[in-house]
């Protein structure tokens, strides 16, 4: 695990906020010359920190949707089947977030489909497809009340 500092987690909220700055805007953020400022991102994209770059989109600007949390039980527990189960998710581009939990279910999905009638196709297919489905519970999202990245805050420093 790479050990960050403060400037270093300037820099990261800095891109999480504007992923298009520029790196003189970059290096003013973080109080740095630009090559030092430059230095730090290409140590933190090669370790890997930065895994990308990318534009957060607003869904409403681009038509109605229908955003569905999914609770999923799988049928059996053996490594082979967690395995075949994750793989079908990472095919299906509908299926946005697949994380895996603890507690009385296996996994929670975060799905986006262009309306409940597609949804509910997606799950006939996942089901037929026999991928480990024991049980599904489907919550319709009516409002997105928070949506952002990762906490920074949460990161203790090596520098105070």
């Amino acid at each position: 695990m790479l050990k960050l500092d403060k400037i270093d987690l300037k820099i990261l909220a800095a891109l999480q906020r504007d992923g298009r700055i520029t790196k003189l805007g970059l290096a003013q953020e973080a109080n740095l010359s630009a090559a030092a400022c430059w230095e730090r991102l290409a140590r933190l994209e090669k370790a890997g920190v930065i895994a990308g770059y990318s534009a957060s989109l607003d869904a409403a600007k681009l038509g109605r949707f229908a955003t569905v949390l999914v609770e999923i039980t799988l049928k059996s527990h053996r490594q082979a089947d967690f395995q075949r189960f994750e793989m079908a998710m990472l095919r299906e581009p509908s299926i946005v977030s697949c994380d895996a939990v603890g507690g009385g279910i296996d996994y929670l999905l975060r799905v986006v489909t262009p309306d409940i009638d597609s949804y509910q196709r997606l799950i006939d297919g996942l089901l037929a497809d026999e991928i480990g489905i024991d049980r599904y519970f489907t919550y319709i999202v009516t409002k997105t009340i928070k949506a952002s990245g990762f906490p920074l805050e949460i990161i203790e420093t090596g520098n105070p």
